[in-house]
């Protein structure tokens, strides 16, 4: 241990260079490792009532590339490089559960750069709470030997102004001297949402899968459930188990959970299909609204997915649609403000072509129809999303005037926000919808004809989306993860 001006550190760790990924990433992990241990053993010591003599701190490992050309690298490569010469670094947390991900990331760097990679100490305190891979008064226990003084007098808290997403927003501005950002997102801004995702969706963030689905209603994720559960049990499962809220695991032959049921519902709960490599599903009931929208996709961001969908209902708004109709979403009108100023409502949010691809012919494999009958029951055009759930409530004429001037087919709450997060953060995304009422024409949505549309669509509506999503996996991931996605000057992490 050392002491500098009352401040209790670990002994500083040597900065080490590396041109081998693994060695890089278990460096970072040695680090990391100790200093949490560091930061849990003094805050057991205080919650036993030993005195503390300073203030506690410890640091986040961080890795560093320096580079002194302007040489480019393949141009087809849309990550894994840097944009220009200077020293372009990043703070790292929990290398544990992004160990691939810091491989490939790294491995890139040295193969593009050929510059060996530095590994220290960051200037980056890590808070108290975020030394916890869980939540700190369930893993640490406070105890009535705690001080009456603030624990932010003697450890480091959470600090809002160092978690922010100005590098993801591309409005980051360090001093001229300081490194430039090697990644979207800071270790502590990482802890934040690992912990938020652990408590909205009830699961722990290591079940997270690459492949996500968000939902707007619970049938989507009961009939997920329902085919997970059923597919290990008589062994037709390709994964190698289910997980559901309260972390409970089902594994491939087994009939039964492990653990008991959470005392409590999740707001919005997550199941994941997890295969060995992280290539599975994971599915969340997000609710209604753009804010659950927005809040759940600042969150699972920070897991850099390869790719996310939604699958939802939604209104249709041509009088040539029917009840039960798919629409794929090729545009999106934002009514949904819960990102104008992160993302202005200038900047376009473009379908994606390989997420269109997939999501048609996902439609095309389950239904069975093709070309032009496969237009009979899906129609390609503009959803709307509003964060007004009465919307039909307002000025019809106007909303009908608006929704004939942009074309649109559909109207929900959550699909812009969604897309526009998915390009936000550089993560691949997608739409495929079904109209589950037309108020515009008189059909608006009653609780019996719900039912009876929601036992007939539910199950091949998901089927399409998991086939999409597995036709997702057969591309490379430089092909999904296109340029198209990336700013000017871009982070070289994915």
């Amino acid at each position: 241990m050392a002491i500098h001006s009352e401040i209790l550190t670990p002994p500083a760790a040597a900065t080490r260079s590396f041109t081998d990924p693994v060695a890089t990433v278990d460096y970072l992990q040695e680090i990391y490792d100790r200093n949490t241990a560091f930061l849990r053993d003094w805050f057991q010591s205080c919650a036993q009532g030993d005195p503390v003599p300073g203030r506690v701190r410890a640091y986040y490992p961080r890795v560093r590339i320096a580079t002194a050309t302007h040489a480019r690298v393949d141009s087809r490569s849309s990550y894994g490089f840097v944009a220009g010469p200077g020293v372009f670094e990043t703070t790292v947390t929990r290398p544990d559960l992004f160990r691939d991900y810091l491989i490939e990331q790294c491995a890139l760097l040295l193969q593009h750069h050929g510059e060996p990679l530095e590994v220290g100490e960051s200037a980056e305190p890590i808070p108290l709470h975020f030394a916890y891979p869980r939540d700190i008064n369930v893993q640490g226990g406070f105890a009535d030997g705690l001080p009456d003084r603030p624990l932010r007098d003697l450890f480091d808290t959470p600090d809002l102004a160092a978690m922010d997403d100005a590098i993801v927003n591309g409005t980051h501005s360090g001093d001229a001297d300081a490194p430039q950002p090697l990644a979207l997102f800071r270790a502590a801004r990482v802890d934040y949402s690992l912990h938020r995702l652990d408590h909205y969706t009830g699961t722990d963030p290591c079940h997270f899968q690459n492949f996500v689905i968000f939902t707007n209603y619970p049938f989507y994720t009961d009939a997920f459930a329902r085919h997970c559960r059923q597919q290990l049990a008589d062994g037709t499962a390709d994964f190698e188990a289910f997980v559901e809220p309260g972390n409970r695991i089902t594994r491939r032959g087994e009939n039964q959970p492990s653990g008991e049921p959470p005392e409590r519902a999740f707001q919005m709960p997550a199941y994941h299909r997890v295969a060995a490599d992280g290539s599975g599903v994971t599915m969340i009931n997000i609710g209604a609204g753009p804010s659950n929208a927005r809040n759940i996709t600042d969150h699972v961001a920070v897991m850099r997915p390869s790719a996310w969908l939604m699958l939802g209902h939604c209104a249709g708004l041509r009088n040539t649609q029917k009840l039960g109709d798919y629409v794929l979403a090729h545009g999106y009108i934002r009514a949904d403000h819960v990102l104008d100023e992160e993302l202005p409502l200038w900047v376009p949010v473009p379908a994606l072509a390989e997420m269109q691809v997939a999501l048609e012919d996902a439609a095309r494999q389950v239904t069975g129809l093709d070309g032009f009958e496969l237009k009979r029951v899906i129609r390609t055009g503009t959803v709307a999303s509003v964060d007004n759930r009465n919307w039909e409530l307002g000025d019809h004429a106007t909303t009908l005037k608006r929704m004939s001037q942009s074309r649109a087919v559909a109207l929900d709450m959550e699909s812009a926000t969604i897309a526009a997060n998915g390009f936000r953060f550089r993560v691949p995304y997608g739409t495929l919808l079904c109209v589950s009422d037309k108020p515009m024409h008189g059909e608006i949505k009653l609780a019996r004809m719900a039912s009876e549309l929601y036992r007939q669509r539910v199950d091949q509506h998901l089927e399409m989306g998991l086939k999409a999503l597995e036709n997702l996996k057969h591309y490379d991931r430089e092909r999904l993860h296109s340029r198209k996605l990336r700013s000017f000057a871009e982070v070289a992490f994915r």
